[in-house]
């Protein structure tokens, strides 16, 4: 069994303050294989005897998707607005994460009541002044309200040699307007490095696999709105999602009741 590491001790080991992050969309098997590769090199969060967490997103945008649509065209200046609830802890928080015109990714939280999760009227002075210096025209008159809801399952490695992380989610399920999408086949699994590729990322070049673009906000939604434009994620989407036959469950089925076909 992997030993375990506390969140104080992870946050002090690979903080990461300047760091490189590549994303990996891979069949869910493959974690088993990473896990036995990393066995020897790595220690796995463990906060109250639990090893895997459970995460619940809302994320907000305007009745246009004034979020979604400057990151589908790669807008230079744009943002993402959610509430990120750990049910096993039952903590919350709202967070605003923004990119400014010179690259940098900013991602800040606050504190958030639980039985506020999908609202973002308590926080929304907050949310104006992360805001701010994106200079979107008229940001304090956008109405935000819930777009998306993500849910998955969350296990964090420690690499202790290379002072890097690794996150592997599983179990992972979408909701819009209705519209259900479980990928119980698919893992996301996010190495958060230095300069230097970490060992998990070695594993999975020699494994065939590839970093690619997808974030849980846009890439869910294109795949629950064919409607929408998705360039920087049509190929994740190709291969992951539509290529898998990840089905979109009609409104009023339950979460994961419907089973991807395999490849």
């Amino acid at each position: 069994m992997m030993p375990a590491i506390g969140l104080a001790e992870l946050i002090e080991l690979a903080e990461l303050q300047t760091r490189v992050d590549r994303k990996y969309a891979v069949p869910r098997a493959t974690v088993g294989v990473l896990l036995d590769h990393l066995a020897g090199a790595a220690r796995v969060l463990e906060i109250d005897g639990l090893r895997s967490f459970r995460y619940h997103s809302v994320y907000f945008d305007t009745d246009d998707l004034t979020s979604y649509r400057l990151a589908a065209y790669q807008r230079r200046r744009r943002f993402k607005i959610r509430t990120r609830t750990y049910l096993d802890s039952a903590s919350c928080w709202l967070e605003v994460k923004t990119e400014g015109a010179r690259g940098g990714t900013v991602k800040e939280r606050r504190p958030y009541r639980t039985d506020h999760h999908a609202t973002v009227a308590p926080g929304r002075s907050f949310v104006d002044d992360r805001l701010k210096p994106l200079a979107i025209p008229g940001h304090t008159e956008l109405t935000f309200a819930p777009t998306l809801v993500t849910r998955y399952r969350r296990t964090t490695l420690c690499l202790p040699a290379t002072g890097s992380r690794v996150t592997v989610d599983v179990d992972l399920a979408w909701e819009s307007g209705g519209r259900r999408l479980g990928t119980p086949h698919l893992a996301v699994i996010e190495t958060k490095t230095g300069s230097v590729p970490s060992p998990a990322d070695r594993l999975l070049w020699a494994l065939g696999h590839r970093p690619v673009r997808i974030s849980k906000y846009a890439t869910g939604l294109a795949a629950l709105r064919p409607d929408l434009p998705c360039t920087p994620w049509r190929r994740t989407l190709r291969r992951h999602f539509t290529a898998a036959g990840a089905p979109i469950a009609p409104a009023g089925t339950s979460w994961l009741s419907t089973h991807n076909r395999q490849d």
